[in-house]
């Protein structure tokens, strides 16, 4: 699955698989402008780090475009760049892609503003391309931990959805199915907004590789009775000594899958890790609506007047976590040493 992010550089166009609808519809969603963009990142019209990351990169396009006509070309797209990095904070794709833009439009000042447009959409192109080579490569990377009929429990979506096709902890599953290791899969719910039962189950269903979904609650039952052999799950940042950033609830399957003896991995490109953060506790955690919880798809749950927390993102230490797998090969503890030691100019 590789068409969920279309970019029309004719008719100067984003066009997005809006991810809210499913699994029931599959309809798309349009972005023109920046706005657009930002709304659809908000929004979760389009979610998961390496995804923001390739959308936001052709959103600097459309900024570009926008701006053509506009006398401050450069303030005007600068000012449009910072609120697209603005417009989710724990992602660290998001702000990566459009630093490599902002870096493509700097290496270029002689460029005018229809040049710069087609030299955008054509970096963002390869950067959506690139996610998918490095999607294929972790999978390859984790085969060695992926034996004959394991149990593959995950948590929210880090599947084709939340990556320009493929998926990291998905593909960690794809790669496995299409070894013929004969896997299955446990889904996570993933409260409140059920990536895990709307968009993991519809993706791995419909590539035919089974998979059953389970509350998010009945974790530790299901790892206590010897369903579950191995935990992967994808991320949004992982700091410089491995503390890694993902969807609410990773920190307490983590938790549980070390007290069952249940190796726990984390599957992301390079790009998704962040030296100049120290360790999980500088991580912006994005807090939101707490409709989201207190009426969970536009359904009520709570009485009215109830408040809720709605953070979006924990931080799982990286002692609890038996690898990091990338798309540079597979990371091991000491997790400071081992990101150290990777290529980030790639």
């Amino acid at each position: 699955m590789e068409d969920h992010i279309r970019f029309n550089a004719s008719e100067r166009v984003l066009d997005l698989l809006d991810q809210r609808l499913l699994p029931t519809r599959e309809e798309r969603f349009l972005c023109h402008t920046v706005s657009d963009a930002i709304y659809a990142i908000q929004t979760m019209v389009v979610r998961g780090a390496p995804a923001i990351g390739v959308t936001a990169a052709y959103a600097c396009a459309l900024a570009a475009s926008e701006c053509r006509k506009e006398a401050g070309f450069a303030e005007s797209f600068t000012q449009k760049l910072d609120l697209l990095v603005q417009s989710r904070p724990t992602a660290v794709n998001l702000a990566w892609a459009v630093e490599r833009q902002r870096a493509l439009w700097h290496a270029h000042p002689e460029a005018t503003p229809d040049s710069l447009f087609a030299m955008l959409a054509d970096n963002a192109r390869i950067i959506q391309q690139a996610d998918i080579a490095s999607c294929k490569a972790i999978g390859q990377a984790s085969l060695e931990l992926v034996h004959e009929g394991d149990c593959i429990l995950t948590h929210c979506n880090a599947g084709a959805l939340a990556t320009a096709g493929y998926g990291t902890a998905l593909g960690v599953v794809r790669a496995a199915h299409e070894a013929g290791r004969n896997i299955t899969v446990i889904a996570d719910e993933t409260r409140p907004l059920l990536q895990g039962a709307r968009l993991t189950c519809w993706e791995l269903h419909k590539d035919g590789i089974p998979v059953t979904l389970a509350c998010d609650n009945s974790c530790a039952c299901l790892m206590s009775k010897g369903k579950v052999q191995l935990v992967v799950v994808g991320a949004d940042r992982i700091a410089a000594n491995g503390d890694t950033a993902n969807k609410i609830g990773t920190f307490g399957v983590a938790i549980m899958a070390r007290h069952f003896n249940i190796p726990f991995y984390v599957a992301a490109p390079v790009s998704t890790i962040d030296r100049t953060i120290a360790d999980g506790s500088l991580i912006p955690i994005e807090e939101r609506s707490p409709e989201e919880v207190t009426r969970p798809l536009g359904q009520q749950a709570a009485p009215d007047g109830v408040g809720a927390f709605n953070f979006a993102f924990d931080v799982t230490p990286a002692d609890l976590i038996a690898g990091i797998i990338t798309d540079q090969g597979l990371l091991r503890p000491p997790y400071t040493k081992a990101i150290a030691a990777l290529d980030f100019s790639r």
